[in-house]
């Protein structure tokens, strides 16, 4: 082979080694810079800025959604550059699909669009108290016991495990754990067959309790029907619906999330804030008032997004906030932004920076880092501490996320889920 004919060779496999690796890393920066899904108001332009490689290809698949730079709009599809802004337009509402393409061939991305109209909702900040009744009786572990002759046994190792949750003993709907102790001790020792849901399935558990020393009978299994804690409701929107924490509520001993058959949202006062430390975050200490002249809403959902209901008018006289426009995830920006929090006894807006926005992210909850840089609350908190979370966050008049987590390591940053991600729960 001649040196022409070899470095011939050379260029062209030069060639498509860098068409691949380019491929490979627009793939790469495409699909962590630009979110899989994107919110338009009807019949308003929205210009979005973009950081993408050259000779990208956005196409619609619909005529609903139409995309252009600046004012004027093709009806089909266009070529963006790496620092042009991207203008869509969205005539009817509804969910669409935009395709993204490297030279208009190769597949890159697909972004759901979803075509709404404009949403406002009034950011709270205010902390409540929680109470949240779990649909079942859960099943937190296992555990030993000592029989009347004063053996150690545990009967429902290996049948039940933590995150089953018990609904009826021999056919009979279980309202609470007492109702499960009753039927166990009903049982006289006979063996009692439990309906249990595990993992979304119902799954029949046979069982013969154990008649212990103090002469009542048991299963060996520690049980959980209900759980407590503060919290800050996020926003309200025009229909009287809440979300509130930004994250699901989790059992203590297991950390899996807590099926609910309902729950209830209380007056709450925080007594006390510890401020965070290096390892320890900090945490809000407070007092849950229960009664009926101290409730404040119903909550119908707990999901990895937060908790959600409605609020009753007892809680619509205690907020002063305006409502707000909502902002989407293509709205958030690093830089200066609020929250809004009681924790000094009356609500305020304390300014952060938005250190990071991952438009992208796999946990919903962590889709932005923000850091608390407002003096008075470092005073006040050290920074965010436990019980803040659900505290609204806004950026440029918009409502745009909540807070959710701290960083263990530095209680002056956290994590921030989009709002959008909240309400689309």
């Amino acid at each position: 082979m001649t040196r022409k004919k070899r470095s011939h060779k050379f260029l062209v496999g030069v060639f498509w080694f860098s068409l691949i690796l380019m491929a490979g890393l627009s793939w790469f920066y495409t699909t962590h810079t630009v979110p899989d899904r994107l919110n338009l108001i009807a019949n308003e332009e929205e210009i979005f800025h973009f950081s993408l490689p050259l000779g990208i290809t956005l196409e619609s698949d619909s005529e609903e959604v139409m995309l252009g730079n600046g004012s004027n709009i093709p009806a089909d599809k266009v070529r963006i550059q790496a620092a042009e802004p991207v203008a869509m337009y969205g005539r009817n509402e509804g969910s669409y699909h935009v395709g993204m393409k490297l030279f208009g061939v190769i597949p890159m991305k697909d972004i759901q669009v979803d075509v709404v109209n404009s949403t406002y909702a009034v950011p709270c900040g205010m902390p409540v108290g929680i109470y949240l009744k779990s649909d079942g009786v859960m099943v937190i572990g296992t555990g030993q016991v000592t029989n009347e002759t004063g053996n150690v046994v545990e009967p429902a190792f290996g049948a039940l495990k933590s995150g089953d949750y018990i609904e009826k003993v021999n056919g009979q709907v279980l309202k609470d754990k007492s109702a499960l102790i009753e039927a166990v001790n009903a049982s006289s020792g006979r063996s009692v067959l439990l309906s249990v849901r595990r993992d979304g399935e119902e799954i029949q558990v046979e069982l013969r309790p154990v008649l212990t020393e103090d002469g009542s009978y048991k299963l060996g299994a520690w049980v959980r029907d209900d759980t407590q804690g503060i919290g800050t409701v996020t926003y309200v929107d025009m229909n009287g619906s809440f979300g509130a924490l930004g994250h699901g509520i989790s059992d203590s001993d297991t950390g899996m999330l807590v099926d609910i058959e309902n729950g209830e949202l209380y007056k709450t006062q925080i007594m006390g804030i510890e401020k965070g430390i290096s390892g320890k975050p900090g945490v809000m200490s407070g007092v849950i008032y229960y009664g009926r002249g101290t409730k404040l809403g119903e909550v119908t959902a707990n999901t990895n997004e937060g908790i959600f209901g409605k609020v009753n008018d007892r809680f619509v006289k205690t907020v002063s906030s305006k409502a707000v426009p909502i902002g989407f995830r293509q709205d958030v920006h690093k830089g200066k932004a609020y929250i809004r929090s009681s924790v000094s006894g009356e609500v305020k807006d304390y300014e952060i920076e938005i250190q990071k926005v991952d438009y992208s992210s796999i946990q919903k909850n962590k889709g932005m880092v923000i850091r608390v840089t407002d003096e008075e609350l470092l005073s006040l908190t050290g920074g965010i501490v436990q019980g803040m979370s659900g505290s609204p966050i806004i950026q440029d008049g918009k409502l745009v996320g909540a807070v959710t987590h701290v960083f263990i390591q530095d209680s002056t940053r956290g994590y921030g889920i989009f709002v959008e991600d909240m309400m689309g729960h």
